[in-house]
């Protein structure tokens, strides 16, 4: 399952964020911009491209997604050797920690040529160098679920929502993500569930799940249980450790 909570750049639209190292002579000026989307991206690369335009060299990579994923990056060489700029430069993103973003690398030459191996050590280190000082703050995924219950029961729910809990007894019956929400709730409501269900919002595609089906379903949590097969801490870890 995939984190609902990533790093993105605490930064404002159009906002830039840049650090600058110098390599045999040739200066390397990455520029970070927070870009929620892959136009966003690419406006930010086309800004600091009119701001550089007298430079050889604007090579860039964008991750627009949450951090770490695929689906929508892109990178370029932008007149360097293949394979020197753009691709090193979006390792390094990738792998950063922080998902919606977008770094540009401005070269402008020094006379010294580095070779294809300090081409990639030098463009690969700019980024690193720009994300790990950027200033960062959290995104939480959210997903819309709706459900219905009774007028009266309206002011319990909300309280249980807020609580993160939704008991019906002391014992834990069932977990659950925000993917079983809603079939936790009507199980509060019709009397149907055996006791406790505990919510882990951060457990995003987590359906409910009792805990007599853990053996079946999630059999690493199930190995946690205690002797008389209930909830301890160490089972609520093991769940967190399968996101």
């Amino acid at each position: 399952m995939a984190d609902v909570s990533y790093n993105i750049p605490d930064l404002r639209p159009g906002e830039v964020f840049r650090v600058e190292q110098t390599i045999k002579r040739s200066r390397f000026i990455a520029s970070v911009g927070h870009t929620p989307g892959v136009e966003e991206a690419k406006a930010f690369i086309e800004q600091i491209k009119a701001e550089f335009e007298d430079a050889r060299h604007n090579c860039w990579a964008y991750c627009a997604g949450a951090a770490g994923s695929t689906d929508r990056i892109g990178a370029s060489d932008d007149g360097e050797p293949h394979g020197t700029a753009g691709r090193p430069m979006l390792t390094a993103v990738t792998h950063s920690g922080i998902g919606e973003v977008t770094v540009v690398v401005t070269r402008y030459f020094g006379g010294i040529l580095l070779g294809t191996g300090g081409l990639v050590k030098a463009y690969q280190s700019s980024v690193k160098m720009a994300l790990e000082g950027v200033p960062t703050r959290v995104r939480t995924k959210t997903k819309r679920i709706k459900f219905s219950v009774e007028h009266r029961f309206v002011n319990q729910v909300l309280r249980k929502i807020e609580a993160g809990v939704i008991d019906t007894t002391i014992s834990l019956w069932a977990v659950t993500g925000m993917a079983g929400f809603g079939d936790a709730i009507n199980a509060v409501m019709n009397r149907t569930s055996g006791g406790k269900i505990m919510v882990f919002p951060m457990m995003h595609d987590l359906g409910l799940t009792p805990v007599s089906e853990l053996a079946e379903k999630l059999p690493t949590v199930a190995a946690k249980l205690d002797a008389a097969g209930l909830w301890t801490k160490e089972a609520e870890e093991a769940l967190l450790a399968t996101r």
